[in-house]
């Protein structure tokens, strides 16, 4: 605790005028009683401010001045009640803390409430100055407002409006109320809020589809509410209520594409008596909704929905991904060709379809246009699961990154000064961890147009390994053009990280890559469902391992302490790994989504399926977060390897081949 309290001091020193307020005399005590009474006052306001305690805040702010952190404080007070703010109040605060994080974070804020207002008035002139430019829903609205004050400079604004309301999850104004202005001059077709609709109804966001479809026929939305609540029976008795032929024909696609995402079978069975009264693309929504939904099972059905598709690049992004790794699981490449090849430049230049792209090629006799695809990805150290592939493909040995450039001296002393950079480490080490991470993202990525560049950020992620901030240290190190493996794959906890692992008889690169993945070496990182510390282990998980391990008196609240967590987290790794026969991407997924899961996954056919190289099985997880934390677990594991032994080693090797478990094949404890 004395050092986290030198480090406030080092890092607030700094931030000119600013005061913490810490005492590095205090004694060593938990949370806040360790914190100075400014400190604790800025603490409080974060809670107030989360609670949407107006009064509190008020009557605390005065008791931030001076503070390092004050413009946290001013921010939480202004924002929890900006919708009853003067332009004055809010000019005031921008202008007292011009180029701060807080300033553009207020901006973005208040724009979008202007929008909201419709005050474009005040909108065009708060605008121009916003740095971060990362808010749909602002861009939204200044992309609506440049047709309509400007429309012979503003080519373009519907389709790239188009763009982002399609990509929006969840209800909003901006680029609703951008696309309904471009509608109504033709910017947009009508084709994109069908698109728009059907994406809704088979994410299940009926009111996405009901706005979107309210855009042209208001009329129709008790349809889609019937719909939304019954495919099949809307199907069987609404769609002559419909007197307007495109209006049914769209009624129909969207009933059919959304009972496919549900009972591919029953929809497939339906598409011959409906499918002469679709367009060619509504029909493709279709059978590319059921393949879809295959997919994700892991069915053996998948490939042949998608073989129904006739124009892949009708589909949404996530469909034509689906495609593709259907046809892969399937061993089909010609079709893994042909979805990735229908996907638009900006997917189909990702490291993943770069090399499955590579793979079918050469399996289709076209290898000498596959090693050009490899070569543009491939890196044999320091990079991603497929670049580190690719470079397998090409010979290449995947070792230890060479010496990075050393940080320039002006550098590191102009890091040691950015005050935004200083802040986000003050607030990460006083527990505001949300609030520091944004502020060094922003700092480091979006304060100028780019980004810092390479020496900066090279110089951001030492200062952050300096003072132990392992998390942004490799968040700002991974985007380097080169591998600072210090920075990149730090190794702290060293020694008791390679006792468990030995303990438990893992390879400690396995521990140093899973680790890396769960928390990025924060201690105290609890997760959303309740998972903590550095193998962010679930209490219940924690409890039926202690039992393994002869734990006596074994509390929940142990799990955060760091011996008892690496050697509860190895232990029951290592049992994930004995359950799926010394399996890495099994014994990795089990870890992150149950074993249960992952066992379904070996064998999803009743104990049927295919046998599949280990990248293929990983690729095919139906769980965008387990997927690619496989991948990185994986991926880190060989940096660590190559790091710790100082030897080449395999990516491809690690991965082996994923089969489904001969009878009474699968060994090692039940897992929970």
């Amino acid at each position: 605790m004395r050092k986290i309290l030198t480090l406030l001091l080092a890092l607030a020193a700094p931030l000119a005028g600013a005061q913490t307020g810490l005492n590095p005399d205090a004694p060593d005590a938990p949370g806040a009683q360790a914190l100075g009474a400014a400190d604790a006052v800025i603490v409080q306001m974060r809670a107030a401010f989360r609670k949407s305690d107006r009064a509190q805040l008020a009557a605390l702010l005065p008791l931030a001045a001076g503070h390092a952190l004050e413009p946290w404080a001013d921010y939480w007070e202004l924002k929890a009640r900006l919708p009853l703010a003067q332009p004055a109040e809010v000019d005031a605060f921008l202008q007292r803390h011009a180029g701060t994080y807080q300033e553009d974070r207020l901006r973005n804020d208040w724009l979008l409430l202007l929008g909201q207002r419709r005050d474009w008035g005040r909108f065009l002139a708060y605008e121009p100055p916003y740095r971060m430019r990362d808010d749909a829903q602002v861009r939204c609205y200044a992309l609506g407002l440049a047709h309509l004050t400007h429309p012979e400079t503003a080519a373009g604004a519907g389709e790239e409006a188009a763009r982002l309301w399609l990509a929006q999850k969840d209800a909003d104004d901006g680029c609703l109320w951008a696309v309904s202005r471009l509608l109504d001059d033709g910017q947009v077709p009508p084709s994109a809020v069908w698109r728009k609709a059907r994406a809704a109804l088979l994410a299940g966001k009926t009111p996405l589809a009901r706005a979107a479809v309210a855009l042209l026929h208001p009329e129709a939305l008790p349809h889609i509410e019937a719909i939304a609540a019954s495919p099949a029976r809307w199907l069987a008795a609404q769609p002559a209520a419909v007197a307007d032929a495109a209006l049914r024909r769209e009624l129909t696609t969207l009933a059919l594409a959304r009972l496919a995402s549900a009972d591919p079978a029953q929809a497939s069975a339906w598409m011959p008596q409906w499918a002469g009264q679709m367009s060619e693309e509504g029909r493709d929504w279709v059978w590319a909704a059921a393949g879809h939904k295959a997919a994700l099972r892991l069915s053996a059905d998948a490939p042949a929905y998608f073989s129904r598709v006739r124009q892949p690049a009708w589909l949404l992004p996530e469909a034509r991904e689906w495609m593709a790794r259907a046809a892969l699981r399937a061993g089909q490449w010609p079709e893994v060709l042909r979805a990735i090849s229908a996907m638009p430049a900006a997917q189909a230049s990702q490291p993943v379809w770069v090399y499955w792209k590579a793979r079918a090629l050469a399996a289709t006799g076209q290898a000498a246009q596959a090693q050009p695809l490899y070569q543009s990805i491939a890196r044999a150290s320091g990079g991603g699961f497929y670049e580190k592939l690719a470079a397998e493909r090409l010979g290449q040995r995947l070792q230890r990154a060479p010496a990075a450039p050393p940080v320039p001296a002006a550098m590191q002393q102009a890091v040691r000064h950015n005050a935004g950079l200083n802040r986000a480490l003050l607030a990460i080490l006083l527990g505001l961890r949300s609030e520091g991470v944004r502020e060094w993202n922003y700092t480091v990525n979006l304060h100028t147009p780019g980004g810092m560049s390479d020496e900066q950020r090279h110089a951001a992620a030492a200062y952050a390994c300096q003072h132990e901030v392992w998390d942004r240290c490799i968040s700002a190190s991974e985007r380097l053009p080169f591998s600072d493996e210090a920075l990149r794959f730090p190794t702290p906890h060293r020694a008791e990280v390679l006792s468990h692992a030995s303990a438990s008889g893992l390879e400690a690169a396995y521990v140093y890559g899973l680790i890396r993945q769960e928390s990025r070496f924060v201690t105290a990182a609890r997760s959303r469902a309740g998972a903590s510390g550095l193998m962010q282990i679930m209490p219940a998980t924690a409890r039926w391992t202690a039992r393994q391990l002869g734990l006596k008196g074994f509390k929940p609240a142990q799990i955060n302490e760091l011996d008892t967590n690496l050697q509860i987290g190895s232990h029951y790794l290592k049992l994930a790994l004995e359950r799926f026969d010394g399996a890495l991407p099994l014994a990795a997924a089990a870890y992150n989504a149950g074993p249960n899961r992952a066992r379904q996954w070996r064998a999803p056919d009743d104990g049927a399926g295919p046998e599949l190289e280990g990248a293929a099985w990983v690729e095919n997880i139906p769980f965008d977060e387990t997927r690619a934390y496989v991948k990185n677990v994986l991926s880190n594991t060989v940096d660590y390897a190559a790091l710790l032994t100082g030897q080449p080693q395999s990516l491809a090797q690690r991965l082996g081949r994923i089969a489904p478990p001969a009878p009474q094949e699968e060994t090692g404890a039940e897992l929970p």
